[in-house]
């Protein structure tokens, strides 16, 4: 059987391959190896672009494709028909859920005053939000909403849980329909949700009108979760403060207004890029490895309801 891995250290970071398996490393740069014909898993190469994923229509032995991306939108449409697609939920839920929690108390602290006001060497002493006593309320209660929640609990905030269907037990998550009865109160919005034609827009002018004055939409989801137009309304009238990791258009461009905006925090959608995300990702495709050639039920395979 042969696999393609997308890191020339691949195979030593996973602790070796099964007996039978063949691997070529493809990081999507420069011409595929030769052995397109062959290839039976195909790990995409992370932050390569979607021209790594178009080869799959190439691969006519392909029977599993393996992300490292937990979000599958753009992937998903290039998959070919009788193709397992496999997403890497788990492998960044520890960054983006830490970029989150970072992004709340930078934007709710003045952190990014901070740093404007020690370029100019001034100081300003005023009085600034405290994450504490506040109502967090996490939007898409997965497995990034439920890292981002344990990173909350020493903040002596309450947290609030949306997702599509409501579930019950001892933290109880809403549906998403209690949207509106939620917004009013939650004084920090977190955007968790995965990219779907469900959650597309979800978050527009009447959403975020149902926000109360003075409240922080944060956004480690996908930017079109979020209309931008509707955002860049609140925000220049002073009524919201946002902190986005991810935009739409994507990368923002030089002179988008949302860059002057005063009251918004933009990150470059790094919130699973970090020295974590390697070894895990190295421990889901060794792990998707063994079950693929052992024929057992492979993790986060993609269905119909994603």
């Amino acid at each position: 059987m042969r696999v393609w891995l997308p890191y020339a250290d691949a195979v030593e970071r996973m602790g070796g391959v099964p007996d039978g398996v063949e691997v070529d490393v493809y990081d999507g740069s420069g011409d595929p190896p030769a052995t397109i014909d062959e290839v039976e898993l195909y790990v995409l190469p992370y932050l390569a672009g979607l021209a790594p994923a178009r080869l799959m229509s190439s691969m006519p032995s392909l029977k599993v494709a393996q992300t490292l991306t937990a979000g599958v939108d753009d992937v998903r449409p290039l998959v070919p028909a009788g193709v397992t697609l496999c997403n890497a939920r788990g492998v960044h839920d520890a960054s983006t859920a830490e970029l989150a929690v970072a992004l709340v108390l930078a934007s709710l602290r003045g952190l990014p005053d901070f740093v404007r006001d020690g370029e100019q060497g001034r100081w300003d002493g005023r009085r600034r939000d405290s994450l504490a006593d506040r109502t967090v309320l996490i939007v898409g209660y997965g497995s990034v909403g439920a890292a981002v929640e344990r990173r909350l609990a020493g903040f002596e905030c309450q947290v609030r849980r949306v997702a599509r269907t409501a579930r019950e037990g001892v933290l109880g998550v809403d549906s998403i329909e209690a949207l509106d009865a939620l917004l009013p109160v939650a004084d920090v919005v977190i955007l968790t949700v995965p990219m779907t034609d469900a959650t597309r827009g979800l978050v527009d002018a009447d959403f975020l009108s149902r926000m109360p004055d003075g409240a922080l939409l944060v956004n480690v989801s996908r930017g079109p979760v979020l209309c931008t137009d509707a955002l860049l309304e609140e925000v220049a009238s002073g009524r919201l403060r946002a902190a986005l990791d991810v935009t739409d258009p994507e990368p923002l461009p030089p002179g988008h207004p949302l860059w002057s905006c005063p009251n918004v925090l933009i990150s470059p959608h790094v919130g699973g890029n970090t020295t974590a995300f390697l070894p895990r990702a190295m421990r889901l495709v060794a792990e998707q490895l063994r079950r693929h050639v052992e024929g057992q039920p492979l993790l986060n395979v993609i269905g119909d309801e994603y």
